[in-house]
């Protein structure tokens, strides 16, 4: 078993992380799949892309405790076949993250932390928006940035939102764990969310439940 957290969380949501150990023949052994969902497996040319949509899928599978259909709409948002739950998805290196609830608006992202964040900071980091100075904590603080962005671009269902000057998140102090807040704008106004994150190994994970 490869599920290395399933719990709930505030908000009426359950989050589920999945370290991808197995092999393909493994992960395809855990999933009946239909002509579709075969054809799209098929078509991917990259083993671990072919991994990654394998790992999704039992991961939904385990954290609903049946079989479940994952479909995406035209702005390549996921969602259940039979519409039971709300869900997200990210992944990352050898894990995969999924944020799913009942009745609320859902958004993960997850990153691994192995790039240079630093040399992408002015295509995310809005001027109005504060990051630490401490050297040690800079790389850290801009991915839980990135992550939040990504989140809440995924919870408004990434439609006409600009994603460095649209989506500004609020000052914060990093830590291992914590919450912090956010603005999305948009021809619908301003909304504002919640959202929280914790880090795991080498790995950034933000979510928001709304």
């Amino acid at each position: 078993m490869a599920v290395i957290l399933h719990k709930k969380l505030p908000g009426q949501c359950s989050i589920g992380i999945w370290l991808i150990s197995e092999g393909y023949d493994e992960l395809l052994s855990k999933l009946v799949l239909n002509p579709r969902e075969q054809a799209t497996l098929e078509g991917f040319r990259n083993p671990e892309r072919k991994l990654e949509w394998l790992s999704v899928r039992t991961l939904a599978n385990e954290m609903t405790g049946r079989s479940v259909r994952i479909m995406y709409n035209t702005e390549r948002k996921p969602y259940l076949e039979d519409k039971s739950f709300n869900i997200s998805i990210s992944h990352s290196n050898k894990l995969t993250a999924i944020l799913m609830s009942k009745g609320k608006r859902v958004g993960i992202d997850m990153e691994h932390m192995s790039h240079r964040i630093s040399k992408i900071a002015d295509r995310f980091i809005h001027e109005s928006e504060k990051i630490t100075d401490d050297p040690e904590l800079i790389k850290y603080h801009l991915y839980i940035h990135w992550c939040a962005k990504e989140a809440l671009y995924k919870i408004c269902d990434k439609q006409g939102i600009h994603f460095k000057k649209d989506i500004i998140i609020d000052c914060f102090d990093p830590g291992p764990e914590g919450q912090l807040a956010g603005v999305v704008n948009s021809d619908a106004g301003s909304e504002k969310f919640e959202l929280k994150y914790f880090s795991l190994d080498n790995y950034i994970i933000v979510w928001s439940c709304k």
